[in-house]
């Protein structure tokens, strides 16, 4: 599915989708801080679900593409709750599998994910280790042909309701970075426990909660990858992971954009509409050209991912770009709602909030800085 044709009915279908299966109850999942486990399965049915994983396993077999387009249409309309959820389970989770998995965990896993019957999480962050990866403390020691885990993670999309977490823990504690592994985790397998959910700023739907693994005992067949190159397994994942991020970034952007230009048409002021103010054309000429620039650098990485050549460097710049922008759209967006931006009764208010963490999370904008740094002057 290449051709434009194609994708303009893809995201038709995607777009029809969201009108009729989400958008009914999105304010109700917003209010119960959770969307309902089963609206993974109704992704699934739909065809949503890891549509880019090889037709072996279930998916479409399709672009990479298509998997950034079910997320833009879900964030373009303010549900970027919903996209991070899906970004996590079908953009990272799943490519995860796909590219480090054998066989047998690809059978196991991947299938099941394409339906929604089995959820995708990743449990990297720790209370102490955040964009700091090597800091981790959660262990995980060999016995026979087991690996037992001990320690906690912190801030998991999906944990709440997640069937299966890529954990990141130490299996050699006194080779740094050297001494990370990965590991598929079954949530149902004894030892394993979830915190209460966390309550956020912003991404209510979005369910995220703190993980604890207490003598979680898993089989030797569960490490993904090499031992000890877990570290390298995420560094060779990262360009995808800030790929999704920043196509989030550029469509939250461009819905908060395209309902502010609606209500500046419709809205008075002294006798006139308020888009025929200077200052209000000119706060959107700004905010949409500094969007096209990031879209056509969004743009640029994805055909450069595409060809195998992106680089972790290019992904942090990209990743800074989109989600700095990002913040200055929708804070420039709401402030021409006025004082009824400030109100649950227009959407731009939870633009404004759930666009907050983008900047924060898979990567901070300082440690993306940092990463863009040493690519020009070292360490």
């Amino acid at each position: 599915m290449n051709t434009q044709e194609e994708l303009t009915a893809f995201r038709d279908m995607i777009s029809r989708f969201l009108e009729t299966e989400v958008e009914p109850h999105y304010e109700q999942w917003e209010r119960d801080h959770a969307m309902p486990k089963s609206m993974w399965q109704t992704l699934g049915n739909a065809g949503m679900l890891l549509v880019d994983m090889p037709e072996a396993y279930g998916g479409m077999g399709a672009d990479f593409a298509l998997c950034q387009l079910v997320q833009e249409e879900m964030c373009r309309r303010g549900m970027l709750g919903l996209a991070t959820g899906y970004n996590i389970h079908a953009n990272i989770v799943a490519p995860y599998i796909s590219h480090l998995g054998t066989e047998a965990q690809k059978q196991q896993w991947l299938p099941k994910m394409v339906t929604g019957e089995a959820i995708g999480a990743l449990g990297m962050t720790e209370p102490g280790a955040g964009s700091d990866v090597a800091g981790i403390k959660t262990r995980a020691i060999r016995d026979g042909d087991s690996y037992i885990i001990n320690g906690s993670k912190i801030f998991i999309s999906n944990g709440i309701h997640a069937d299966l977490l890529i954990l990141a823990a130490k299996t050699d504690p006194e080779a740094g970075a050297k001494g990370i592994s990965l590991f598929l985790v079954d949530t149902s397998l004894p030892g394993f426990e979830r915190g209460q959910q966390i309550d956020k700023m912003g991404q209510h739907s979005s369910d995220t909660a703190e993980l604890f693994f207490s003598d979680l005992r898993v089989p030797a067949d569960a490490l993904l990858g090499k031992e000890g190159h877990g570290f390298i397994h995420m560094m060779q994942e990262l360009p995808r992971e800030r790929l999704g991020c920043a196509a989030q970034s550029v469509a939250h952007a461009q819905g908060a954009l395209e309902i502010t230009i609606d209500y500046v048409k419709e809205r008075k002021a002294f006798g006139q509409s308020i888009s025929q103010f200077q200052n209000s054309r000119f706060k959107l000429a700004e905010v949409e050209t500094e969007l096209e620039l990031c879209r056509a650098l969004l743009e640029k990485y994805m055909a450069k991912y595409s060809r195998d050549e992106m680089t972790a460097e290019d992904g942090a710049r990209l990743k800074l770009a989109a989600s700095e922008m990002q913040l200055r759209a929708v804070n420039e967006c709401l402030q021409l709602f006025g004082g009824y931006g400030y109100t649950d009764e227009y959407p731009i208010s939870r633009f404004y909030r759930d666009a907050r963490i983008q900047t924060i999370y898979a990567g901070s904008s300082e440690i993306m800085k940092e990463v863009i740094a040493r690519s020009l002057v070292g360490r």
